[in-house]
């Protein structure tokens, strides 16, 4: 009888559990199910917000609209400080800064700087404008209008434009001269605006805006590496000045391509301390072409080595692809291609000039910057001047220079005085079918010593 009651206990106290640990299921399971349903919140009450995740691996992302940090948008007020406070708070975690479209935002000199987080976007869809009256310019902000420093791992892109509002940059340095005259009273700086800069940044993308009007360089790269660029448009007036489309200093590893630049001066400008830089793909003009240098001035040291340049259309530039140096300098520029240029009125579309000088007057100096190892191949179309002008140091003539395919001929709308081809102090070889015929006769063979003469200079570089 004792032991019929001690199995009724047990098993009255079994059904007991079993019934509290039921109960403990149906309690927990519609709360789990409430979690995964519901909405992302906002972030810090910014109108920031948090991708829905389809998976628990998904990396999460954070999106920061100026809006929603007070820009006003209105073309009056200045909006700095909602882009710089948006900016920050995209750098700490590595989200996207938006520019919504459909708005214009007067943004007065900014730094948008690092270290932040990688896989930083500024997404410009709407208008960034700058400030119209130089006199809104200070003077410490005259270096660049929109600076990036120290980022590593930045897209910047959209359907949206940079606006510099250069104009009156432009016109006061026409008509500077004459302000004693009274015709126009405020003061010119000396120096102006760079539109876009990027300094000591790595891993950067610029793909799809568009960049116009800029006071100055619309684009700068110092100091930087692995940069990419497509799918740009940069657009100023053919008679602004200094306005260089893309500009390349100290920097390696870039690649520009697929993109159009329209400006009063180079399209892409390649100066000292540059290495590994394909171009290609690039409709330029008007404008100066495409440059590398000036280097050299002032006898300073330039080393520019492994450029490509090919598939690129010019029409209505000055030049056609260039290198230019300073008497004096120290350096050098080797493993060069241009490859593939389409020219249509061009005044001359080949050109190597070791005596640049932008003034009057230049004096005559010994030293120069060593050009060896530039190829042309491919070059075709018409020309206003002179098919090819390669002017080298009396001290160190240009080696190994090649010449191939070359197809030049002067332009129907044009009916002045043309020149023949001009080649001094350089040696290479030409092949393929030339014109005119005076460029297979060009060139100069042999070489060997002063080629031992241009690779002691490499040691400088190197």
């Amino acid at each position: 009888m004792k032991r019929n009651t001690s199995n009724s206990l047990l098993f009255f106290i079994f059904l007991l559990i079993l019934v509290f640990l039921t109960s403990c299921v149906i309690s927990v399971e519609p709360r789990k199910s409430h979690n995964r349903e519901r909405k992302p919140r906002k972030h810090h009450g910014h109108g920031h917000s948090q991708s829905p995740a389809s998976s628990p691996a998904q990396t999460q992302t954070f999106t920061f609209d100026v809006l929603s940090f007070g820009a006003k948008a209105n073309e009056i007020s200045d909006d700095s400080k909602a882009l710089l406070a948006a900016w920050e708070a995209a750098c700490k975690v590595g989200g996207k800064v938006k520019i919504p479209a459909e708005h214009r935002f007067l943004i007065k000199s900014v730094t948008l700087q690092g270290p932040c987080m990688p896989h930083l976007t500024l997404q410009i869809d709407g208008t960034l404008m700058a400030p119209p009256a130089i006199s809104s310019w200070p003077k410490y902000s005259l270096f660049q209008w929109i600076n990036f420093k120290n980022i590593h791992s930045l897209t910047v892109q959209g359907s949206g434009t940079i606006d510099g509002q250069g104009f009156n940059w432009w016109t006061s340095s026409q008509i500077y001269p004459m302000q004693k005259k009274g015709y126009y009273s405020e003061q010119i700086p000396g120096m102006k605006p760079t539109a876009v800069r990027f300094y000591s940044s790595n891993d950067v993308t610029v793909r799809d805006i568009k960049i116009i009007n800029s006071p100055l360089c619309h684009l700068k790269f110092d100091n930087s590496k692995g940069i990419k660029v497509n799918n740009i448009t940069i657009s100023s007036p053919e008679n602004s000045q200094n306005t260089d489309g893309i500009h390349l200093q100290n920097s390696q590893d870039a690649e520009i391509q697929h993109s159009k630049v329209t400006s009063g001066d180079d399209c892409v400008s390649i100066q000292t301390g540059c290495s590994n830089i394909h171009i290609h793909h690039i409709n330029c003009g008007p404008g100066h072409g495409i440059s590398i240098g000036g280097l050299g001035k002032d006898r300073s040291v330039a080393c520019v080595s492994n450029i490509i340049v090919n598939y690129v259309s010019m029409q209505n530039t000055l030049y056609g692809v260039r290198i230019k140096t300073w008497q004096g300098g120290v350096g050098m520029v080797k493993n060069v291609s241009f490859t593939r240029v389409q020219v249509e009125d061009v005044k001359s579309p080949i050109m190597v000039d070791q005596y640049y000088c932008d003034k009057q007057v230049c004096k005559n100096q010994t030293g120069t910057v060593v050009i060896s190892g530039v190829k042309f191949d491919k070059i075709y179309g018409t020309y206003t001047f002179q098919p090819i002008h390669i002017a080298c140091s009396n001290s160190i003539p240009c080696t190994d220079l090649d010449l191939t395919d070359i197809q030049l001929r002067p332009s129907q709308k044009y009916n002045g005085f043309l020149q023949q081809a001009l080649c001094w102090n350089s040696y290479g070889k030409s092949q393929g079918p030339m014109m005119p015929s005076s460029i297979d006769y060009c060139l100069r063979s042999g070489g060997g010593y002063i080629k031992k003469i241009s690779r002691s200079h490499d040691s400088v570089c190197y």
